[in-house]
């Protein structure tokens, strides 16, 4: 190798690396098989998430971080059983107790939406200006039926739906 070659190779910046997670369909027996993956890098302007997900309904969805590194289902004290509820709830580091979206100062776990073609994919990669990729670690990333307002009003929690695919980023 020639010497110049050596000294561009020491001398570049450290590249960040991608990270793929796995997300599965889920429901109140776990895990209902797999819906695809999501990349997540760092960019100068936030963390890239790119999703290669297959089999979801067509139109908008709720995008999040949980709190807990877990997909299982969970029992309420009603009985009730949740799909993927041992993640807890969107992700509030600072516990700001505010559902203001990617851009505002309420919790992190808030993504941009995840649009589903009519084919069933999504594939659009959407940017979380606040997080960096080392952020997602030790949490669930967060598929939920229907779209999300990001706002409290006229339902909590933008009015997403139930949690439909859930992958546990390490």
């Amino acid at each position: 190798m020639s010497r110049t070659l050596l000294t561009l190779l020491c001398c570049l910046p450290a590249l960040a690396l991608a990270q793929t997670v796995e997300l599965s369909f889920v429901d109140a027996k776990g895990d209902a098989g797999p819906a695809g993956s999501v990349q997540i890098e760092d960019t100068p302007y936030g963390a890239l998430l790119t999703p290669n997900l297959a089999k979801l309904p067509p139109g908008v969805h709720g995008f999040h971080v949980h709190e807990k590194a877990s997909c299982a289902p969970s029992v309420g004290a009603n009985g009730t059983i949740t799909p993927a509820g041992a993640a807890g709830g969107h992700w509030d580091p600072d516990k700001t107790g505010a559902h203001a979206g990617p851009y505002g100062q309420g919790h992190k776990g808030d993504l941009p939406a995840l649009y589903v073609g009519a084919d069933g994919k999504a594939t659009y990669p959407v940017l979380a200006p606040r997080l960096k990729a080392a952020d997602f670690a030790g949490h669930a990333l967060m598929v939920h039926a229907g779209g999300d307002n990001h706002s409290d009003h006229p339902l909590p929690l933008g009015g997403g739906g139930a949690r439909v695919a859930c992958g546990v980023v390490k």
